[in-house]
């Protein structure tokens, strides 16, 4: 595991500085709508209108990553990760996630392969982990996954907005949670928790829903895994998510799991 030093006073502050940003446009706005009311009436119209544009645009990119569509969410990311530093290790770790939280093992396998080796790879220790548990889930390696899970669950959290570091818990806690679902250990309270980080990080959406419906299988709760994967795409035969659908529909077809 890699170690980490303290994040020094100014990395803590510029960590908080989008959300004390935030508050103080609010005051603002606040502020101008008691003094100068037309003033303060056209600043929160157009920060309203950005606020409706951001959710449009998530919305969209939360359709998309959820769509089971792996060709057109690299095909949006393509510019992006051109773009990367350290590309030539971080393209191929990004194209590498996107393909594991798909179910498509091989190309992940292949795409991590191809992730050039040096100091940027050593300090994308907890995404290589990330990608490595749901691989070793998918794949059949259970014991493995549980143990990557444990150490990412290790980790010194980033040094990041408050938001931010409850959304890496909130994923580390989940793909903890994952693992022991597919090696079938899951806890009563793990289905709940994959089922919230399906909807927070809509990148591994459909990897948390199965596990969450592995968990409710586990737990006699057969309705509710049968409505997590009610409304999934159409899965390659290449991606374990067909095999895994198929599996699911069967075992909740079982008289034993009326």
């Amino acid at each position: 595991m890699s170690h980490f030093s303290s994040p020094s006073l100014g990395s803590r502050l510029l960590a908080w500085m989008p959300f004390v940003l935030s508050a103080a446009a609010v005051a603002l706005v606040i502020e101008l709508s008691i003094s100068r009311p037309l003033a303060g009436a056209v600043l929160g119209a157009f920060a309203a209108a950005l606020a409706i544009s951001e959710l449009r645009v998530r919305r969209r990119v939360r359709r998309l990553l959820a769509s089971g569509d792996i060709h057109a969410v690299l095909g949006v990311w393509e510019a992006a990760l051109s773009r990367l530093p350290n590309r030539e290790t971080m393209g191929p770790l990004f194209i590498a996630t996107a393909f594991a939280a798909n179910g498509m093992t091989e190309r992940a396998r292949r795409a991590l392969a191809r992730s050039v080796r040096g100091q940027a790879w050593d300090s994308a220790v907890e995404q290589r982990l990330f990608v490595e548990t749901l691989l070793d889930a998918f794949e059949g390696e259970r014991q493995r996954a549980l143990e990557r899970a444990e150490e990412i669950h290790c980790l010194p959290l980033p040094t990041a907005s408050p938001f931010l570091r409850a959304r890496v818990l909130l994923l580390r806690h989940a793909l903890v949670a994952l693992a022991r679902a597919f090696a079938r250990t899951s806890t009563p309270d793990d289905a709940r928790l994959l089922e919230r980080a399906a909807h927070k990080s809509p990148l591994v959406h459909w990897a948390m829903r199965y596990a969450a419906a592995i968990a409710h299988i586990d737990h006699r709760e057969p309705e509710r895994a049968r409505a997590l994967i009610a409304s999934a795409p159409r899965w390659p035969e290449e991606s374990a998510f067909h095999f895994f659908h198929e599996e699911i529909v069967a075992e909740l077809s079982a008289p034993a799991s009326a």
